[in-house]
């Protein structure tokens, strides 16, 4: 016997049955036991942050992590799945100074760092108990008692020792660059972690007007052009519409518009110096005005075309792209009174001065940094010596650049190169031009908090850069600088942990990883890469890489990583270590008292904090290259120089990047190269990993970026140390997470990882979409657009969440979390299969039956065996969904081994709908019978092999479901109480379902695909579609199914298929016959419309669409079209005078039945129509059926038992009276009444209902 199944299930409740057993049976970790020794299936988790709340989009995450580790062990291998926290970095110090109340670094340091780290260790674990219940109550099997921590000592001393590799290796350096700058927290932030930053904003615009000096130089360049032809009106205008160069086309083309005119008299004659004295001016563009005070130069590019325009009204003469001219001027309204007067190539404009928009440097003295430069001198009269001989203005000239581009603004750029990484390069690349390089210097009138300093306008000095761009607008207009100003929208970065700072790019001393070395390998390695969607691999992902800048590695921070560098504060030497005993090991070292001392005063503090700021700042030893030097100077000394002060060894005050931190994680979590060899050799890559989108510029790239460096061909890591030295390592730091080498078993011999051609950290990578809030925006709190994790946990339950993810859609499209989408997938697939379970469980305990009734188990990891009946004994519906399951289940794994859980949970639906749907409603007599005969006992071992097999195919999706359903059909129903439960001598089947093979695996894929009936799966289909097709007509006629109808004519290509199952189609649609008819009879019942499909017929006939349309409408023989259609898929009309080719893709066609019929298209093979015509008897039949249908509600309603017998009574007109009186006996059969009266029953309250308009009272009394 089964246990007893509710009607209706509480999913919450039950799930949380199914949890405890779980903890209490300790499954999880059975599974792992069943599976050690088997192929592995290495899973990484992408490590969150416990310092803030989980969401809905962290179960999305954890859902697709949980679910292909799930199916991977059901299929026979070992999967690990270690958990991991990441601790460290701007997420946890930006949230533990909300908490404090402050912001800026300042504050930081005044609260103090000590005190501030030990609140971020605090913070990281603060929600840890949420993450871990949302991750319980989830079902997500992972192993967080042993999880990864990036804060914890042997996981920094991974770090350490790569970064060693990399430094070691010339890989890890420091320079000075522009990096984006978070200047509210006085940190560089990596282009990775910029990335996720962008949002949407309005900056400002501005054209302006860069005077030119009219010196020596400039008159020469008039001189020169006087000699050139002028401007012709016969020069191509210049247009919008035309396509605009790119960094590598350049154009060359001079735009003129036409109705502007022509000079006469520019620069035709020896006394163009008299008329050189009407201004000429650059035209210049920035969406950044607060950099102008800093500006040092103006950038063309050499092969381009550039116009002196004169405008008319004011004199002055602008120097900007030929080809924007017609744009600009429609932009400033200036297209009458603009002439082109002349274009010269921007090859002609490199070397000319201007004058600055801003003089501040011009008027001060040189300052102290510029190399040869006397007070007196003025920076705007400064010429260093050229390399090449001669002398030059050390700032505002004109450079070429090829990032110069046409594509918007006017072709002359605004170098402000202490805010732009391009404008940087160029600056130096010019300072290479130069004797002494130091000779030109880095104008930067912004501080690095991101404030205006004394060299900038003195309205401006002290505010945030982005408050000034008004001010410095209205200043430039006031002066007449600024020619035009409007808004420019864009993508700009923000702070991707302080959503609400700008970022700038700024000029800043930092560490950096060569990863641009390593460009062309990464591309290599990520080409290697299983993407999904794949479009990431050569789209977002391939592009991120194919721009790779060196990785700004350092934080000028306090909750980090530390830097493992040690610089000599005499001789600058610098050295890099690996671990916490080699840096304690240094001869001479000092300062380690600091955490002693600290440690003594509060035992609480963790031991991993001594390797965290500021207690390693404390450590120095001596620098050995001074003492080598001393030593080799003064052969006699033979002393030591530890206690020499100058020579002192210090770290440099930086942390890491947290993406490096995780980025290492293959290694780090084990402690490699320290420890643990054997568990890296097995763990590394990983299988299967996946994230969001955003990752792909942060841990997707860092895992990639990390690998390719250390483990490629190429890669710099040390692979082939020994058992022993690593050992050896391991006992002289002494061990904080000692008991992780014990327990995974790790052997005394250490496997050393080689080189790999392609070093993948990961193989396959599934990049999850964005999970929106109800409303389709962004989740939020404040706007509460969604539900939170545990609403949804305690009213539909975790399955019912999973489901949503798995079935709703593809796992990187973006979907709205909402409340209704997962009650509905409950509805459609959970409820169905469990009302399918309950439906077996009920009528099996009715009739006793039990699985074991025939023949014993196969095998410890089989289910029961069913006791069913051979194949070909069976009933064609039995084989019909045997084959479907068989057909179901290779589908399934397929599309799992293709890690497509979209298209496996979809598979599963249609089969429990073909199960719930056709199945068990066309076996219902089966069941209902009274005799137990062979086909009885079929039904029951063809249900009951189905349940069981789906309850193994769902295990991964939905585990909750698929354990309640095994446990009932096999652990109870095989009477095996679960609390003894044991496997012994191969006789019981496992306790869990989730202890179980898959139904399909690798090895038994061939076998179960070969119980497949192909022709039989697709006859039943075409008999369904047919039904459904039918069911569609009738609902368009608006005839219930319970109402019988005469006949329905068929018009289909296979009518011999349609015979053979006759019987079964007239039941389904409840007609009393099908009537077989030629096609060319369907003009009798239906008549069509041909519409053209505009979207598939405009783009290939153009404006000959709308006649087609036309031609369509007022054709004499629509029908005959219809037929060239379906029998070649194509039809010729004739349109204007000729033939035109219109293809079935390129039609709409529609059906119309006629006067009392009914029809439907039934897909790829004909029509159907239904005769609505009713006759008094089809009409007495069909409230009968209704009469049937009201009386099993009340049953329902009265929770009668299934087989409990009634007396019944029912009372109504004349009509009704001579319902009952015809079909009387077929009501009492269908409702398990003993007797059927035409008068009340004593003591029974009736149900008052109505049937097609009869007031009817039913008495229910249960026997």
């Amino acid at each position: 016997m089964f246990n007893e199944v509710p009607s209706q299930l509480d999913f919450p409740a039950m799930e949380k049955r199914i949890l405890a057993f779980w903890q209490a049976n300790n499954i999880y970790q059975q599974s792992l036991d069943a599976r050690k020794g088997c192929k592995p299936f290495v899973f990484f988790e992408g490590p969150p942050t416990a310092n803030g709340l989980p969401h809905p989009g962290h179960c999305l995450t954890r859902a697709i992590k949980d679910l292909f580790p799930r199916y991977k062990t059901m299929t026979g291998h070992w999967c690990l799945r270690k958990g991991g926290w990441d601790t460290h970095g701007l997420p946890v110090e930006v949230e533990v100074c909300k908490d404090l109340g402050i912001h800026t670094k300042e504050e930081i340091e005044a609260y103090g760092v000590e005190a501030f780290n030990r609140k971020c260790l605090e913070s990281v674990f603060r929600y840890t108990k949420e993450w871990e219940e949302l991750t319980r109550r989830l079902g997500f099997w992972v192993n967080l008692d042993e999880a990864y921590v990036t804060y914890h000592q042997s996981y920094i001393e991974s770090v350490w020792w790569s970064l060693k590799q990399l430094f070691d290796a010339g890989l890890l350096y420091q320079g000075h660059k522009i990096v984006w700058w978070w200047a509210q927290g006085g940190t560089a932030l990596s282009s990775g972690e910029v990335g996720q930053g962008y949002r949407e904003v309005d900056d400002p615009s501005v054209f302006v007007r860069f005077p030119l000096v009219e010196d020596e130089r400039f008159r020469q360049k008039l001189d020169t052009w006087a000699a050139a032809p002028r401007a012709s009106h016969n020069e191509p205008r210049a247009s919008h519409n035309e396509p605009r160069a790119s960094h590598n086309e350049p154009r060359a083309s001079a735009r003129a518009a036409d109705r502007m005119g022509e000079s006469d008299s520019l620069i035709d004659s020896a006394p163009h110096r008299q008329k050189s004295a009407a201004r000429y001016s650059l035209l210049v563009w920035t969406t950044t005005p607060w950099t102008l005070p800093s500006n040092m130069f103006a950038a063309v590019h050499k092969d381009f075309d550039y116009a002196i325009v004169h405008d008319r009204e004011t004199g002055e003469r602008l120097i900007f792209a030929a080809a924007l001219v017609e744009s600009i001027a429609k932009k400033v309204k200036k297209t009458d009174v603009w002439q082109v007067e002349r274009t010269v190539k921007g090859a002609e404009l490199v070397g000319l001065s201007y004058r600055p928009p801003f003089d501040l440097y011009r008027k001060s003295a040189a300052k102290p940094h510029v190399a040869h430069a006397s007070p007196a001198d003025l920076l705007g009269d400064y010429k260093p010596e050229l390399a090449a001989g001669g002398a030059d203005y050390a700032c505002w000239r004109v450079l070429h650049a090829d990032f110069v581009t046409l594509e918007s603004g006017t072709g002359l750029v605004h170098e402000a190169p202490a805010f732009g990484e391009v404008d940087f390069d160029l600056m130096n690349q010019e300072r290479k031009r130069f004797k002494n390089p130091a000779s030109i210097p880095l104008l930067c009138a912004v501080a690095p908090n991101g404030t205006f300093t004394d060299e900038g306008p003195e309205y401006c000095r002290g505010r945030w850069v982005k408050e000034c761009d008004k001010d410095i607008c209205r200043d430039l207009k006031e002066r007449g600088l600024l020619l035009h100003q409007e808004q420019y929208r864009h993508d700009y970065p923000f702070c991707w942990r302080a959503d609400e700072d700008p970022l700038i790019q700024y000029p800043r001393r930092s560490w950096f990883i060569r990863t641009t070395q390593f460009r062309d390998a990464m591309l290599e390695n990520n080409a290697q890469i299983h993407w999904l969607p794949e479009h990431i691999k050569e789209g977002r992902f391939g592009n991120f890489l194919r721009d790779n800048v060196d990785w700004s590695l350092s934080r000028e921070r306090y909750w980090g990583t530390p830097l493992p560098i040690w610089v000599c504060e005499t001789c600058g030497h610098m050295e890099a270590v690996d671990s916490y005993a080699a840096l304690t090991a240094k001869p001479g070292v000092a300062g380690l008292d600091v955490w002693e001392k600290a440690k003594a005063a509060e035992p609480s503090l963790s031991d991993h904090l001594k390797i965290h700021k500021p207690y390693i700042d404390a450590v120095t030893f001596p620098c050995a290259k001074c003492a080598h030097d001393r030593q080799a100077a003064r052969a006699e000394a033979r002393g030591s120089f530890e206690n020499d002060a100058s020579s002192r060894m210090r770290r440099v005050p930086e942390v890491i990047d947290c993406w490096y931190d995780s980025g290492a994680m293959p290694f780090a979590q084990w402690g490699w190269p320290h420890r643990n060899h054997d568990m890296f050799a097995s763990q590394f890559p990983a299988d299967f990993i996946s994230e969001a989108l955003d990752q792909t510029r942060g841990w997707f790239y860092s895992l990639v970026a990390i690998s390719t460096m250390l483990f490629g061909k190429d890669g710099v890591a040390t692979l082939n140390a020994t058992a022993d030295t690593a050992s050896a390592r391991a006992e002289a730091r002494g061990s904080l997470d000692g008991s992780l080498d014990g327990s995974l078993g790790v052997g005394s011999h250490a496997t050393a990882i080689q080189p790999q051609e392609y070093p993948l950290p990961f193989r396959t990578c599934i990049v999850l979409g964005l999970l929106m809030g109800e409303d389709g925006l962004k989740m939020s709190k404040s706007k509460k657009n969604y539900k939170e994790p545990t609403y949804i946990f305690d009213h539909e339950g975790a399955d019912a969440m999973r489901w949503l993810f798995f079935s709703g859609q593809t796992p990187w499209t973006s979907i709205r979390f909402q409340e209704s989408a997962i009650a509905e997938g409950q509805r459609e697939f959970l409820i169905r299969l469990y009302n399918c379970y309950s439906f077996f469980v009920i009528y099996a305990n009715i009739d006793q039956w039990t699985p074991s009734a025939n023949e014993p188990r196969a095998s410890a990891r089989a289910a029961p065996s069913s006791g069913a009946p051979s194949g070909e004994t069976r009933s064609e519906l039995d084989r019909w969904i045997l084959s479907e399951l068989a057909q179901c289940s290779v589908r399934v794994f397929d599309a799992m081994e293709a890690y497509d859980n979209f298209t496996a949970a979809r598979t599963l639906s249609a089969f429990v709908d073909a199960l719930s749907n056709w199945y068990i409603r066309r076996s219902r007599d089966r069941y209902w019978k009274s005799a137990m005969d062979a086909d009885k006992h079929s039904a029951y071992a063809t249900l009951y092999e189905c349940l069981v097999t789906v309850a193994k195919l769902i295990a991964p999706f939905t585990p909750f479901i698929a354990e309640e359903m095994y446990q009932n059909l096999v652990v109870a129903g095989a009477k095996i109480p679960g609390a003894a439960r044991a496997e012994a001598s191969g006789s019981l089947p496992p306790s869990s379902v989730h202890l179980c093979d898959y139904p399909v695996t690798a090895d038994t894929r061939e076998a179960v695909r070969a119980r497949i009936d192909v022709a039989l799966n697709e006859e039943i289909e075409l008999v369904r579609q047919l039904v459904s097709c039918g069911r569609a007509a009738r609902a368009a006629s608006k005839l219930r199914v319970r109402q019988p109808l005469a006949t329905m004519e068929l018009f289909h290509r296979r009518a011999e298929v349609v015979r053979k199952y006759e019987a079964v189609i007239c039941d389904e649609l409840n007609v009393k016959r099908i009537e077989y008819k030629d096609s060319a009879a369907i003009a009798e019942y239906v008549t069509y419309e041909l519409k053209p499909d505009f979207r598939k017929i405009g783009p290939k006939h153009g404006p000959l669409a709308p006649k087609i349309k036309a031609a369509l409408a007022a054709h004499q023989d629509v029908d005959a079209l219809v037929r060239q259609l379906e029998q070649g898929g194509v039809c010729k009309i004739n349109v204007a005078g000729q033939d035109v080719e219109l293809t079935s893709e390129e039609m709409l066609v529609e059906l119309h039945a006629k006067e009392g019929f009914a029809a439907e298209r039934v897909p790829g093979c004909g029509i159907l129509v239904l005769d609505t015509h009713l006759t008094p008897a089809l009409i007495d039949e069909g409230m009968a059926r209704d009469l049937v249908n009201q009386i099993q509600q009340v049953r329902k309603n009265l929770n009668l038992r299934y087989e409990q017998h009634i007396d019944l009574a029912v009372l109504g007109d004349a009509d009704i009276q001579r319902v009952l009186a015809a079909h009387g006996d077929t009501i009492r059969g269908e409702t398990l009444a003993d007797s059927l009266r035409d008068a009340p029953l004593h003591d029974v309250e009736p149900a008052r209902v109505e049937i097609e308009g009869h007031a009817v009272e039913i008495y229910v009394h249960h026997l």
